[in-house]
């Protein structure tokens, strides 16, 4: 049976780094405040000439130089992101562009923070049905640029970055095991950005009730690990990592006590990323690559929730 095969992976991330205390110089906050609560000490935040678009340009050539695999052999780029460098056409196609790659499909996907997972989920959907046979997935956002920076609520959470798998459909028994999607849009108003073409012809800036996302993301995030284990047929000792949407430390420690995961199974970056929304499973999963905790052959889990509500997850053998 053919398999989306993992074959590549990458990431890139802004130059400039903002600490908690350079934050603290632009709102009333302070470095113990936002390190208790939240677990992030740094995030990247994109300067002039770093988009969406260059980072995920970055991300995608880190990965195939990984996998050892010729931008020529792609077929399908999926880019999840909810910051596009504009509103139309679809920042992917300018990352195909970027890549020299004149066939096959390219377009964005919109799933907020579960955008990453929902276009894994795509690319292994197209993959399995003869659509593509080999796929470059990428996370990348550029957050900062619809921030309110006088809201300590929410512009000390966020972050800069992009992260790339590349897809191989291959056989075997690595690759994508299961995925799962879902969604509720009745939760709109916990976490949305108050603009658009379509309403108020601007950007806007990110809101967020944090209590109710935070109730929300956990219960769900443990709902959807709880099915992936079930269709695999496998407990939480059989996963080796955990790669979870890097929003907070106490959703994650939150997820892990109600599902009973080690917390050392938790591949955790948002100390020094932030919440980077649909870059941050790949950049996490990177990080774990790079730094030789993920390793061929083992079994990881994805998750993710985000704006809308969205969530959902990936279980796959790297």
């Amino acid at each position: 049976m053919k398999h989306s095969v993992i074959a590549g992976v990458g990431s890139a991330l802004p130059r400039r780094i903002m600490t908690n205390d350079d934050i603290s110089k632009i709102v009333d906050t302070t470095d113990e405040w936002i390190t208790e609560r939240t677990g992030i000490k740094a995030r990247h935040i994109a300067g002039e000439g770093e988009t969406t678009r260059s980072l995920a340009t970055e991300a995608a050539r880190k990965a195939l130089a990984h996998a050892g695999i010729a931008a020529a052999e792609v077929d399908l780029i999926i880019l999840a992101t909810s910051t596009p460098d504009h509103t139309f056409p679809a920042t992917a196609t300018q990352v195909q562009a970027d890549l020299g790659i004149t066939q096959g499909a390219a377009f964005d996907l919109q799933a907020v923070c579960s955008g990453f997972v929902y276009a894994l989920t795509t690319a292994d959907s197209m993959i399995k049905a003869g659509q593509a046979t080999c796929a470059l997935v990428i996370g990348s956002e550029t957050f900062s640029r619809i921030l309110d920076w006088t809201d300590r609520g929410t512009c000390v959470l966020f972050g800069d970055g992009a992260g790339a798998f590349v897809l191989k459909a291959e056989e075997g028994t690595r690759g994508i095991l299961a995925a799962r999607l879902r969604a509720d849009g009745r939760y709109m108003n916990k976490l949305y950005v108050d603009g658009g073409p379509s309403t108020t012809k601007t950007v806007g800036h990110l809101r967020m009730e944090g209590r109710e996302v935070f109730k929300h993301a956990v219960a769900n995030m443990a709902e959807v690990i709880t099915e992936l284990l079930n269709i695999g047929n496998m407990t939480v000792a059989d996963i080796d990592w955990f790669v979870p949407h890097q929003a907070n430390k106490r959703i994650l420690e939150a997820t892990a006590k109600k599902l009973g995961v080690p917390e050392e199974k938790f591949i955790v970056t948002l100390d020094q990323h932030g919440n980077t929304s649909a870059a941050s499973i790949p950049l996490a999963f990177d990080h774990g690559v790079r730094h030789g905790l993920i390793k061929r052959g083992q079994t990881v889990l994805m998750e993710a929730m985000g704006g809308g509500f969205t969530w959902g997850g990936v279980l796959a053998r790297y």
